[in-house]
C-alpha cells in the first residue's frame, strides 16, 4: 500500500445499497480489516480506498435509513458498480432492494456491473460458519495455539430468500437498465455471505473487482491520451493564416 501521500485518486467507484441493518458496512470491514464489528448504522455515506494491483477503488457505503435515502443517487453518480445488500433471514430488506434502492442506480454509469449479495449466511447455513486459517489468525491477531472456530446456533434463522429469487431479481434488473447480452449471467453475480465469518467476502468484492477492469484501463487510457489545446490551435491556425496572406 503506498503513502497517504502519495495515493492516487480513485480510478472507479463502487457503491453498496441496501436497508439498514443488513450489514454493509460490516461487510467491508470484513473486507479491508478482515475483522468483524458490531458497527452503528451509517449517516449518509462513507468510503473505502482499495488498492488493486496498480489500481485504487473507492467503495462507497451508503445509509440505509429512510431519513437518507435522497443521497444515495448522488452516490451512485458515475458508479461502475452497484453491489445490492439484504439480509438473507429479512424477506423484507429483500423487497426493498427493488421497491427503494433500485431507482437510485439511474445515476451510475449506463454500463455498470450489479451484484446482489445476501449477508447473514451464517444465520442459516453451516458452510457459512467455515473460517480459513489465514482469517482466524487474522482476527483473533495469533499465530499459535490455534483459535476456535466459530459454533453455529443452536437454533439456526428460517432462510426467507432462495437464490431462485435472487437470480429472478438479478434478471429483472437487467432488463430495466437494458443489459441483456452484456452483463455477466445471474449465478455469477449472487451471492451468499457472511461478515461475521468472512464466507465469500473476498470471492464477492475481488469477482467484482476482476470485472470493472477492463473500464479501469480504459478510463486510464483516455486520461492519458495527448491532449490537443485550443490556444495551440489557435496560434497554429493564426500562423498558417499569416503566412497564406504574404
Amino acid at each position: 500500500m503506498p503513502a497517504p501521500g502519495k495515493m492516487r485518486k480513485p480510478d472507479i467507484k463502487i457503491v453498496i445499497l441496501g436497508d439498514m441493518n443488513v450489514g454493509k458496512t460490516s461487510l467491508l470491514h470484513r473486507y479491508t480489516e478482515r475483522s468483524f464489528k458490531e458497527t452503528l448504522s451509517t449517516i449518509g455515506g462513507a468510503f473505502f480506498l482499495k488498492q488493486w494491483g496498480p489500481y485504487n477503488i473507492s467503495i462507497w457505503d451508503t445509509a440505509g435509513r429512510e431519513q437518507f435515502h435522497g443521497l444515495g443517487s448522488m452516490y451512485c453518480r458515475g458508479a461502475a458498480a452497484i453491489i445490492l445488500t439484504y439480509d438473507v433471514t429479512n424477506w423484507q430488506s429483500f423487497v426493498e432492494l427493488e421497491d427503494r434502492f433500485l431507482s437510485l442506480t439511474d445515476s451510475a454509469n449506463s454500463d455498470s456491473i450489479f451484484a446482489i449479495v445476501g449477508n447473514k449466511a451464517d444465520l442459516t447455513d453451516p458452510q457459512a460458519h467455515v473460517m480459513t486459517l489465514e482469517e482466524v489468525r487474522a482476527e483473533d491477531d495469533s499465530v499459535l495455539p490455534l483459535p476456535s472456530f466459530p459454533t453455529p446456533p443452536d437454533s439456526p434463522l428460517h432462510k426467507q430468500v432462495s437464490q431462485d429469487d435472487t437470480i429472478a431479481l438479478y434478471n429483472r434488473i437487467i432488463r430495466y437498465k437494458a443489459l441483456e447480452g452484456s452483463s455477466p449471467p445471474a449465478e455469477k453475480m449472487c451471492f451468499e455471505t457472511s461478515a461475521k465469518t468472512g464466507f465469500n467476502v473476498d470471492i464477492m468484492f475481488e469477482t467484482l473487482f476482476d470485472l470493472v477492469l477492463p473500464s479501469i484501463i480504459q478510463k486510464r487510457s483516455q486520461s492519458e491520451s495527448p491532449i490537443l489545446y485550443l490556444e495551440d490551435c489557435n496560434e497554429e491556425g493564426m500562423k498558417s493564416k499569416g503566412e497564406c496572406c504574404k
